[in-house]
């Protein structure tokens, strides 16, 4: 009887033994699934796909006054427009110097030629690889900033804009955010410095066209030319004697009337952020 209990006794030492080394050598489906890699690429994937769905991002659209920098100087003031929000916001800035809002739309299809309507002539209706990137990357509560009217008041084509072509065009730029379920936001051109006597004023055009795109597509428009011009007069940089080399002028402004230095681009960052509280537009939640 004591050697029958010793056999069974042994069988199961036996038989836990061999079960402890197995489930030491090769883990359990289960297990395999959290700990190898492919369950570390599914985690990895999970949190990239988390991260990107609660990520907004904000296209810019605009020319040299907007855009990032390829000197010291101009910088524009969507240079640290990024870095004035939470990580929820990541801002491109697809602003480029020298553009109208046609040749920005239409790089490289807009000729030399004015046609009888008293527009530059169109090569071609493919948009340029800037406006297709916007259009296959912006998703849904995503924001869109347009801001042109410097360069599109040339008499010369491939710049030149006329005002009602303008105005279709920026609705056109409205419309497409509003079919992707973001929101565009539409600004008056910014202005450059201009003194009548001791006081500032307004110099750029197409602010009704702007006005008018916004009210057609329930967009906001933040009125930047007011905005800058009203600053202009509180820093008291009128009257001036026209030299950008010295004093706030020259720290404000590059060797022009125009462009921007990194100070003045951050004044002028500061006036679109301000409309964003003051007007209310949620966008506004995000920032520092």
């Amino acid at each position: 009887m004591r050697k029958v209990r010793f056999l069974i006794v042994s069988a199961l030492a036996l038989s836990l033994s061999l079960s402890l080394s197995l489930s030491l050598v090769a883990p359990s489906a289960a297990s395999a699934a959290v700990i190898g890699p492919a369950g570390c690429s599914a985690r990895v994937g999970t949190a990239a796909a988390a991260t990107a769905a609660a990520t907004t991002t904000v296209w810019l659209a605009g020319d040299s006054t907007m855009a990032n920098p390829s000197a010291t100087c101009p910088v524009g003031w969507g240079t640290e427009f990024d870095s004035l929000f939470h990580s929820n916001i990541v801002v491109n800035n697809l602003a480029v110097a020298g553009r109208s809002i046609q040749t920005w739309l239409y790089e490289g299809n807009v000729t030399s030629t004015i046609g009888s309507d008293g527009e530059c002539v169109l090569s071609s209706t493919t948009y340029s690889s800037r406006w297709q990137q916007v259009l296959t990357g912006m998703k849904a509560g995503d924001y869109l900033f347009i801001q042109f009217g410097i360069n599109d008041g040339s008499t010369t084509c491939p710049r030149h804009v006329g005002t009602a072509r303008y105005q279709q065009l920026m609705t056109t730029m409205a419309q497409a955010a509003l079919a992707r379920g973001a929101h565009p936001i539409l600004l008056t051109a910014v202005a450059a410095i201009t003194c009548s006597g001791s006081t500032a004023v307004k110099n750029r055009g197409f602010v009704p066209q702007t006005v008018a795109a916004g009210t057609a597509t329930g967009s906001p428009v933040i009125d930047l030319q007011t905005l800058s011009v009203d600053y202009y007069n509180s820093l008291g940089l009128c009257p001036n004697n026209g030299d950008y080399t010295s004093g706030l002028l020259g720290q404000f402004f590059c060797n022009d009337h125009t462009h921007f230095e990194a100070y003045g681009a951050r004044r002028i960052t500061r006036l679109v952020t301000g409309a964003l509280r003051t007007q209310k537009i949620p966008l506004a939640e995000s920032l520092l």
